[in-house]
């Protein structure tokens, strides 16, 4: 357990660094251009940088030893992070903030690169509770994780937002540079007792056939794959417009603190996880909990009121560390250590796919049709009664269309034969080690 959270502190700082470079590039680019259109382009090419890289990336946390994975991931963000900053010294900021032009691209891509190569660590740490912590503690240790990350994302937010708005964006890439390279020395010091990957001259670099096999192996796992992929399409709308909802209702810096303030929620959410667990059934906790956050997403924005939308994002991040541990410990427990990593990367694979499809497709609508639409007298007289009045009644129309959508998908997930069947494998397996324990 000592070494298991030594490995987690250091892939909490590393995912500290690489989104707070990340929040502060949305920022920035929002607050320079206010297009909706050019922070949903960004939010869905990170979704889509990570679908196609996961299962290549979940492949080399099979293929290679856990520590020298996350070495490779933390050297390939620094690289990522000095040719940024190079760009930006270089180039003029009116030319790095046209996007129509190329440099904006060929910046924003670098540095995405760069953040998105930080989930290489992730799906090793997720194996390295398989190698590390008891069997009986899965899920806590998952909670744990979530706290952790928790812990990293206030201080992103906050750090972000501040950052930009009091230093500038120069000085906030060269902090995220200077600091991605921290982890790196620990890594070095760090020793994983793992045992000696066994080389499989069959297997493929992307071994996307080996991944689904192991998937498929067991009844129902892919179907819970795909019930988190569609519940994405949800978490698509809100990674796109949260932002440029939270940023025309504050300041970037009191938005930055107010989002940190309220991501505390993912504390308390990964803390009650880690004390108490996911109960005997995670499948089961897992899909009530979408429900729930279905409910969340259609009344935190019905007003334009600032205690409305913290105490909503509040509640929708303390839900969240359960939702995420449940997938990953099912798979922990019902996947071989030795085709966990393929698992994860294919799992990542087809969830990372589904939100830049609607992160895509929702900024367009949002910025030229619902948003004009919910500011015109038509869009008042039909949706006033509900949602009232304010600047961002047109994204608020779109969260309250998508948390009803998430709240159809727990409740047709939870009648099918495959939620039945992945529940089956998982009391199986459970019952299978405790039956080992005994004797």
């Amino acid at each position: 357990m000592r070494t298991f959270l030594q490995v987690l502190v250091n892939t909490a700082v590393a995912n500290l660094t690489t989104n707070f470079l990340w929040f502060a590039i949305v920022f920035w680019v929002y607050l320079e251009t206010k297009s909706i259109l050019a922070t949903g382009v960004l939010g869905g090419a990170y979704m889509i940088l990570l679908a196609l890289s996961s299962m290549w990336f979940g492949s080399l946390v099979d293929r290679l030893r856990k520590r020298r994975v996350m070495l490779i991931s933390a050297w390939s963000s620094l690289i990522a992070f000095v040719i940024g900053c190079a760009m930006y010294f270089t180039l003029p900021e009116s030319v790095l903030l046209d996007i129509q032009g190329p440099w904006f691209w060929v910046f924003t891509f670098i540095l995405l690169a760069g953040c998105v190569v930080e989930m290489l660590r992730n799906l090793a740490l997720a194996t390295t509770v398989t190698l590390l912590v008891p069997v009986e503690r899965h899920a806590n240790a998952n909670g744990l994780v979530g706290t952790v990350q928790g812990i990293a994302f206030i201080a992103t937010s906050v750090f972000s937002g501040l950052s930009v708005g009091l230093l500038g964006m120069g000085a906030t890439m060269l902090i995220a540079t200077v600091f991605v390279a921290v982890p790196i020395v620990h890594l070095y010091l760090l020793q994983i007792p793992e045992p000696e990957v066994v080389p499989d001259p069959d297997r493929s670099a992307i071994d996307f056939k080996g991944g689904m096999a192991a998937m498929l192996a067991v009844p129902g796992l892919f179907a819970l794959v795909l019930f988190t992929m569609l519940n994405n399409l949800s978490g698509g709308v809100f990674m796109t417009l949260l932002d440029p909802y939270g940023l025309n209702m504050f300041p970037v810096e009191v938005w930055g603190i107010v989002f940190g303030v309220a991501s505390t929620g993912f504390i308390v959410g990964g803390i009650v996880v880690a004390k108490w667990g996911l109960g005997s059934n995670p499948i089961r906790t897992m899909l009530i909990l979408v429900g729930l956050l279905g409910v969340l997403g259609m009344i935190f924005t019905l007003r334009e009121w600032p205690w409305l939308f913290v105490a909503g994002i509040w509640v929708f991040m303390a839900i969240m560390p359960a939702v995420e541990a449940a997938e990953q410990t099912v798979i922990q427990k019902v996947v071989p250590f030795e085709k966990q990593g393929r698992v994860f990367g294919l799992a990542m694979t087809f969830e990372a796919a589904a939100a830049p499809i609607t992160a895509l497709l929702i900024a367009p609508v949002a910025e030229f049709w619902v948003v004009p639409y919910m500011a015109g007298q038509a869009g008042q007289d039909r949706w006033g009664w509900l949602l009232g009045e304010g600047e961002s009644r047109g994204i608020a129309l779109i969260f309250l269309v998508s948390g009803a959508a998430m709240v159809l998908l727990a409740v047709g997930a939870s009648l099918t034969k495959q939620y039945r069947l992945l529940s089956r494998s998982y009391f199986q397996v459970t019952a299978g080690v405790s039956a080992a324990k005994s004797t």
